[in-house]
């Protein structure tokens, strides 16, 4: 019996792919058989060799997602190696600041990356995945925040859980069409977004004391559920939200 997880002769789009996470899971795709196209706004350079290290191919779209202007343009360079066949909205950014305090230019950016960019690169994406009649796998990266309110952040939780939302949704009108819409949930990470928690003494202490598994994840962490999440072992897999977060919301 053929291995369920194996994803050779795949193509996966995967955007934020520079760093943490979405490096991450563009090293497990790829060393899971397939072949990954990173989107971000820095040079992936030492993604494309971790992603040589284990055996994969990578290849980088360079875009910033900030507007929806380079949308068309990452499709099509994208795809001109082949089909896409998995995409992973991974890339994001993060504001911090009292909600009385919170600016609408932070409000806007945020958005405009996490919600909006990508429902339409979603969007683009899924027409030649329909078009074909192949289907293909979608899986958002959400958060905690899809679950919970979070202090300091409101434009992030707000995009946060409006992905949540928008996995449903999708998968709603796909299902039936061959497309799996998902998403995961990371907990605690080492990541850049989580920096200034983890210098904050006070803080970091109070999240580590809530984690069961007692521990900020590692980046690592992440690539089984991407794995999963892009295989046939998840064909009836439909409009979940997996948390990867430790046990946090267990407790």
């Amino acid at each position: 019996m053929s291995n369920p997880f194996d994803l050779s002769g795949l193509r996966a789009v995967v955007t934020g792919a520079n760093t943490g996470l979405g490096q991450a899971i563009a090293v497990a795709l790829g060393g899971a058989g397939a072949a990954v196209v990173g989107v971000g706004r820095s040079a992936m350079d030492e993604t494309a060799e971790r992603v040589a290290d284990v055996g994969g191919r990578f290849s980088a779209v360079s875009a910033d997602l900030a507007s929806l202007d380079p949308i068309e343009r990452i499709v099509a360079e994208a795809g001109a190696g082949g089909r896409i066949d998995v995409l992973v909205n991974n890339a994001g950014i993060i504001r911090r600041a009292d909600a009385l305090d919170f600016t609408e230019a932070d409000w806007d950016d945020v958005m405009n990356v996490n919600l909006k960019s990508t429902f339409f690169l979603t969007q683009a994406v899924a027409r030649h995945m329909l078009a074909d009649g192949r289907g293909g796998k979608v899986i958002n990266i959400a958060s905690l925040l899809s679950f919970q309110g979070g202090i300091r952040i409101p434009s992030y939780t707000a995009s946060k859980s409006g992905l949540a939302g928008l996995t449903r949704l999708l998968a709603c009108e796909w299902a039936g069409r061959g497309i799996n819409v998902n998403a995961i949930a990371p907990g605690y990470f080492v990541t850049n977004n989580t920096e200034a928690l983890r210098q904050d003494e006070e803080r970091s202490t109070a999240i580590l004391g809530r984690i069961p598994a007692g521990r900020w994840g590692d980046p690592s962490d992440i690539g089984g559920a991407a794995v999963f999440l892009s295989s046939r072992a998840a064909d009836y897999v439909h409009g979940i939200v997996l948390p990867v977060d430790g046990g946090w919301l267990a407790r």
